[in-house]
């Protein structure tokens, strides 16, 4: 495809240099990757310059730049554009065919709840007979194949590749997690969304957006800026009303407490999973029995069925899809161990997510609920001790350890979540490697205890000093049960 066809959709052009009807094979952000007649996006982030390392892709097989300042020492076409991020998504999309245009888009946004309603939501419309994709935290599928991906939301390359394979695969809809991060960096900047989803809001991600207003104001501007056609807000969410005061499309509210639309009455509660009753303004009513357990799910469903009925699926398809979903990678998934005591594994690395797990996992704990947990570096430092505080106060006792370190000292970072914890009084033991304090843990586990492994969920890594070792939880607990059972039987 010629470069100046790849631009027809494009504004804020500044400036061109060179040919624009040069061929383009391949779009990519990394200057290292081998390309031919490749097309090479100079990007300035918050630690590289690839307008530095553009010569590099070049070399590489890159023959055309887009870029925010023309690059005079290189002698190829360049574009310069007011914002590279979403010149990239509308190129991409014109690269791939436009395949977005095909699909019917459904996105979910908030601060938790968004991997877990987007597989509700998959699994509704698949039980009302679609053929359906799904993109989020946990990869990318086509029906039940896995496509891997290691952002929430994609960048536009990656994100609209999928959707040309999506597309090619016959998939009509697509359910979709949308971060704010990719809200903020332009990943959906030209996409079109039939519905989307709010969840809620809580502290995360405060490395990056700096306060809460700039986080939610990011969240807020995906649904009133023009890119989404019908709403679903959380209406016990506080913030969700200074999205409602400007919103100008049709939109449903759901809830438990709150005057909703859409709101959930006579929730029972157990470790088995949760029933309840959805009722449509007082004048339909859905009996819903999940398999998956907690009031956070209840809120999940909600939000799925409020999308699916925005999508105009029947009663009965909500009702089978919600009840066909057994659990979602990583959010309290619980392991198959065989022991007198449960282990359940959980994403949870935020301090909502945390307590939210531990009151949850608190109503059916016949002994004592044991909490191994961490927190991640390079990200907001302000969440550690409140994490600990909530460690501390609801747990019978904490295992403090690593979770992604990253560049940091991971002793740093349990310090400061020592800080939160001390205060409660709470039991805790620190752990700084990860596997020996899953092995404390599940060696202290008795009959009757639940210990939750917190933070890592899906991952199947462990990222230190920036490189990501193989690590996942469920590999790590069975290998830990066989070497601990073989210990005992060396001992008797």
């Amino acid at each position: 495809m010629l470069l100046g066809e790849l631009l027809q959709d494009v504004t804020g052009i500044i400036e061109t240099k060179g040919n624009l009807n040069t061929d383009i094979n391949a779009l990519t952000l990394d200057s290292r990757t081998k390309t031919k007649n490749g097309l090479f996006f100079c990007i300035e982030g918050a630690r590289f310059d690839a307008h530095d390392f553009a010569a590099q892709a070049v070399q590489n097989g890159c023959v055309a730049l887009i870029v925010d300042r023309i690059l005079p020492q290189i002698d190829v076409p360049q574009v310069s554009l007011q914002n590279v991020r979403s010149a990239m998504a509308y190129i991409a999309g014109a690269f791939f065919g436009h395949p977005a245009q095909k699909l019917r888009l459904f996105g979910v946004s908030g601060t938790k709840g968004k991997t877990t309603t987007s597989y509700l939501f998959k699994s509704i419309m698949e039980n009302a007979g679609y053929k359906m994709g799904l993109i989020g935290t946990t990869g990318n599928m086509i029906s039940n194949e896995h496509i891997h991906s290691n952002l929430t939301t994609p960048d536009p390359i990656d994100l609209h590749r999928c959707f040309r394979q999506m597309v090619d695969a016959g998939v009509e809809a697509v359910s979709m997690e949308v971060s704010a991060h990719a809200i903020d960096m332009h990943r959906l900047d030209g996409l079109t969304f039939e519905a989307a989803g709010y969840t809620n809001l809580s502290q995360d991600h405060l490395d990056y957006f700096q306060t809460m207003e700039n986080y939610f104001l990011t969240k807020k501007s995906f649904f009133v800026g023009g890119q989404v056609l019908n709403a679903a807000l959380n209406v016990d969410e506080e913030s969700s009303a200074d999205i409602l005061k400007d919103l100008k499309v049709p939109y449903l509210t759901y809830g438990i407490s709150g005057n909703a639309d859409l709101f959930a009455r006579d929730i029972e509660i157990s470790e088995n999973g949760v029933n309840f009753s959805i009722q449509l303004r007082g004048v339909e009513t859905m009996e819903v029995q999940m398999q998956m357990t907690g009031m956070f799910n209840v809120y999940n469903a909600l939000a799925a069925a409020s999308l699916a009925m925005i999508a105009g699926v029947d009663k009965t398809s909500i009702c089978e899809g919600l009840r066909n979903v057994k659990a979602v990678p990583g959010r309290i998934e619980m392991l198959d161990t065989g022991t007198p005591y449960k282990v359940i594994l959980d994403y949870s690395h935020s301090p909502d997510a945390l307590e939210n797990i531990l009151t949850t996992v608190r109503m059916f704990t016949k002994k004592r609920l044991i909490v191994l947990f961490g927190c991640g570096g390079d990200r907001d430092h302000g969440k550690r001790p409140i994490m600990g505080e909530i460690g501390g106060r609801l747990a019978d006792f904490s295992i403090l350890t690593s979770d992604n370190p990253r560049t940091e000292d991971p002793d740093a970072i349990l310090e400061a979540i020592e800080e939160g914890m001390k205060p409660t009084h709470g039991k805790y033991t620190v752990i700084e490697n990860r596997r020996e304090a899953i092995r404390y843990a599940l060696k202290m586990g008795r009959a009757g205890d639940v210990i939750i492994l917190a933070g890592k969920g899906h991952e199947t890594y462990q990222d230190v000093m920036g490189v990501k070792r193989p690590f996942d939880e469920k590999v790590v607990v069975q290998e830990l049960l066989q070497e601990l059972r073989g210990e005992t039987g060396a001992k008797e």
